[in-house]
């Protein structure tokens, strides 16, 4: 005769319960995850994943050694760029720790902005686009050129930029936007921004939508000294919907700016937890991969920072990768960087799982999965 589960005699009950609840605890345990795993790395390994280092596209193997200590991505300067461009990436990408992949980024915008239009062909400045092309004629000529850019072992790049500045000038010193923006009208921007981001995706390619939260109308370009934006109560009805509207259309990543916003604090925008925490990934839910625009900026040490000290700061803010410009001694500058990091995940000023965090936005944004 079967025994009724409700039968059991009461000591094979107690027998049972415990082992199942054990079999289910250490199941949960060992649920693999990027950030289960993650927290098996060490500090600094995990500091190198958030430092985008600078390199001349003349010369890519110049980063071979950051790139073999980790480093998660390289950041493309130049105006022309090799034609055996992709295999020097390849071989650069081989040096990886595990093979992980690499973001190598550059800024191909259009117009003056662009590192290898000799490669991978030329696009107009943005405002020119803005002006003169529907969305569909954005998105099918930006994928063009990023087809070619993934063919040449470039995934990412730093654009669109998706300030609303209608002021018909090239860039300058004290207006950091003039042509790079599409134009004055906020539904403009908040079109062409997504039909280019759409056309670098489509082309295999990461769009990082920039600068948030818009340099439109700032008071100087940041590059040069301290800037600041629009107030934030202007900011939110102008500047802001196109970044609404790229989170809202899947964006994977964006840049913050060094530009003061006025209303949400003293420190530049790439700094400051309000800006990036509290409104970026709080109010407006983005979920993707924060960069922070160079931290050589002059409006950086404007504000008493160093730029490992910047790196610092911009991590427990919320962002997840650094960059900074090419220019002195790049190597050390990187290992100043990691080891900045590293001090401050053990003397309690960062903590180490907004570490991992940022390390993980980095993988996620190249869909690696560390536990496949």
């Amino acid at each position: 005769m079967s025994l009724a589960p409700s039968a059991m005699p009461s000591h094979s009950r107690s027998t049972f319960a415990p082992a199942l609840t054990a079999a289910s605890s250490s199941a949960a345990a060992t649920a693999c995850t990027n950030s289960t795993k993650l927290a098996g790395w060490s500090n600094r390994r995990l500091a190198m994943l958030t430092i985008a280092v600078p390199v001349s596209e003349t010369s890519v193997s110049d980063a071979t050694s950051e790139v073999s200590a980790g480093a998660g991505g390289v950041l493309l300067f130049g105006s022309k760029a090799p034609s055996d461009l992709g295999s020097r990436l390849t071989t650069l990408k081989s040096h990886v720790p595990g093979h992980l992949g690499l973001l190598v980024m550059t800024d191909e915008e259009g117009g003056g902005i662009q590192r290898m239009s000799n490669l991978v062909g030329s696009l107009p400045w943005p405002a020119y686009m803005g002006a003169h092309w529907t969305p569909a004629q954005i998105q099918q000529n930006v994928t063009k050129v990023a087809k070619k850019m993934a063919a040449a072992q470039v995934n990412m790049d730093l654009a669109p930029v998706v300030d609303v500045d209608g002021r018909n000038v090239a860039p300058s010193k004290t207006n950091p936007d003039g042509w790079r923006s599409f134009s004055g009208n906020t539904t403009v921007v908040s079109k062409a921004g997504v039909a280019y981001m759409n056309g670098l995706r489509a082309g295999g390619v990461i769009p990082v939508v920039k600068h948030f939260p818009g340099l439109g109308g700032s008071t100087y370009n940041s590059d040069f000294g301290p800037a600041r934006t629009l107030p934030w109560s202007t900011l939110q009805k102008v500047g802001i919907p196109p970044f609404t509207a790229a989170i809202k259309a899947g964006a994977p990543a964006i840049m913050v700016s060094n530009n003061i916003v006025p209303g949400l604090g003293t420190n530049p925008a790439s700094l400051s937890p309000t800006a990036i925490t509290s409104e970026l990934r709080g109010k407006m839910g983005f979920k993707g991969l924060v960069v922070t625009d160079s931290l050589s900026a002059k409006a950086i040490s404007a504000a008493g920072f160093s730029i490992p000290a910047a790196a610092v700061q911009a991590l427990r803010s919320g962002a997840d990768m650094v960059m900074f410009d090419l220019g002195g001694n790049v190597s050390s500058q990187t290992s100043s960087i990691a080891t900045a990091i590293t001090n401050a995940v053990t003397g309690g000023h960062l903590s180490r799982s907004r570490l991992i965090d940022a390390a993980g936005h980095v993988l996620a944004v190249r869909h690696v999965n560390l536990c496949s």
